[in-house]
């Protein structure tokens, strides 16, 4: 259900809580706002006495809910010292899951005077972090136990404007997030390439964004090798997405994002073994934050051209499955000796950049689930970030810092390339030795056009998570969408 937010100069008499933010040494103000956050009544000494029993400090990550001796609840959040985005983002997460019973909340915005933010970022990340907070995915629930929190309102003295835009704008790309969330979480027997193909198309349709989509025989005619090997041992055909935003006027600049989208994973012939097969659902989640993204960019407006190239197909075990040892012709020629049909993403990966490369954009983005081998490297928070132009890293890397994404640089370097040599291809698609998210992010290389920019983004461990921590839900948590959206804004 969609949450709406405003923004007021009163204290709402109806709502049903009040929140108020604050940071330690600001406790005592706290206490004495939580009592005063009261429209109408006298100032009591209840709700400062209970603040002050429970020994509430302000840190980031507390929160308490405290009545007054009238009735009315207040939910005090602690910010810590020096509050960051990221901190407004996952205290408005953590305070929307402590009160979805409730359905309206008036909040008293806290004092960002010892932080860089301002009211507007703030109130942006605010809503990014109610939206994203309030996440349920209860599809296939017999019983769902939905949130009831319908309205939000900001108390301000001025800005009213401004603030709206910008709460407007968080709760957008908040539900570019949700949105790529869904997709991620659908069973891969449910969201096949075709079905994922039409919700694209539908969400182009509704978002005004240009859609092609390519049949099995449009992918043969196009010659996309990896794709078509990949899907070899699958029922269901493949699918070929092309997303394009085109803003108003002649853009000069043009990015492309391009997400694997394999629909479920079992290794194919090099089987995975249960357990790593478990989450296997996930796998198109680099073509998910792709299109999640996309969905936003008619609020955004970004003054570039946009467009998304989403490989999509499964990798299953049928009877006429990619054998170890084939070799495969990708889109730009190269021929590819298969040496484990689990490193599949990457092969419809190098046709989608092949692809992107032959319409020259000014740089490109791709995302994917890659390699177990990153999650060793960086653990479940991090996604590892490698390409061809240090200034391109760089600026991703910003608008991740600004998204709140966790990237982490991993090098590139060209000794590690011989590891792919092929007696009988042009290249293997494993490594032979250590470092196999650095040899994936080599291979990935090879087919891309000399003198465009490219960054890989490995978003193994982050993209799908086994607990429910900061905004992140446990499941697919819509990892990249943030930071593509910022980037493109910032293009």
């Amino acid at each position: 259900m969609t949450i709406t937010f405003s923004v007021a100069q009163n204290i709402a008499k109806t709502a049903d809580i009040r929140v108020i933010f604050v940071c330690p040494g600001k406790a005592a103000a706290a206490s004495k706002a939580a009592a005063a956050a009261r429209a109408g009544s006298r100032e009591t000494t209840g709700a400062r006495a209970l603040l002050r029993s429970k020994g509430f400090k302000g840190k980031a990550g507390e929160l308490e809910v405290v009545a007054s001796e009238e009735g009315h609840l207040t939910a005090v959040v602690g910010l810590g010292e020096a509050p960051t985005l990221d901190d407004a983002r996952n205290s408005a997460a953590s305070l929307v899951r402590e009160i979805k019973r409730h359905t309206s909340v008036v909040c008293l915005p806290p004092d960002l005077s010892s932080c860089e933010a301002d009211i507007s970022s703030w109130a942006q990340a605010f809503a990014e972090g109610i939206v994203l907070g309030n996440y349920q995915f209860d599809n296939y629930k017999s019983k769902p136990e939905p949130s009831n929190l319908r309205k939000v309102t900001i108390v301000a003295e001025k800005q009213h404007a401004t603030i709206r835009r910008s709460l407007a704008e968080g709760a957008r790309i908040a539900e570019a997030v949700c949105l790529t969330r869904d997709l991620v979480n659908e069973p891969g027997g449910t969201l096949t390439p075709e079905v994922l193909a039409r919700r694209t198309v539908k969400m182009a349709q509704n978002c005004g964004l240009k859609a092609e989509v390519w049949s099995l025989a449009d992918i043969k005619r196009q010659k996309l090798g990896g794709l078509l090997g990949v899907n070899r041992g699958s029922e269901k055909p493949p699918r070929f997405v092309k997303l394009q935003w085109n803003p108003p006027g002649k853009p000069k600049k043009s990015i492309a994002l391009v997400g694997k989208g394999v629909t479920f994973d079992s290794g194919g012939l090099s089987l995975k073994p249960w357990k790593a097969m478990a989450h296997m659902k996930n796998d198109m989640a680099g073509a998910a934050a792709v299109i999640g993204a996309m969905s936003a960019l008619s609020e955004v407006q970004p003054k570039c051209r946009v467009t998304g190239y989403l490989p999509l197909t499964d990798n299953m075990t049928g009877g006429d499955a990619t054998r170890v040892g084939d070799v495969l012709q990708i889109r730009n020629k190269k021929t590819v000796e298969i040496l484990n049909t689990d490193a599949e993403g990457r092969l419809i990966l190098a046709d989608a950049l092949s692809l992107a490369s032959e319409d020259k954009p000014d740089a490109i983005v791709d995302l994917a689930t890659l390699t177990g081998a990153c999650v060793v490297a960086l653990g479940d928070s991090y996604a590892g970030i490698m390409g061809n132009d240090d200034s391109w890293i760089e600026t991703v890397e910003d608008a991740a810092k600004v998204a709140g994404e966790r990237l982490w640089p991993l090098p590139l370097p060209e000794d590690y390339r011989k590891q792919l040599d092929s007696p009988v291809a042009d290249l293997a698609n494993i490594g032979s030795g250590n470092g196999g998210t650095i040899t994936a992010g080599l291979f990935l290389s090879e087919f891309v056009a000399d003198g465009i920019p490219w960054v890989h983004l490995d978003i193994a461990g982050p993209a799908f998570a086994d607990k429910v921590s900061g905004v992140d839900p446990k499941g697919g948590t819509g990892f990249g969408v943030r930071t593509l959206i910022e980037l493109v804004r910032q293009f």
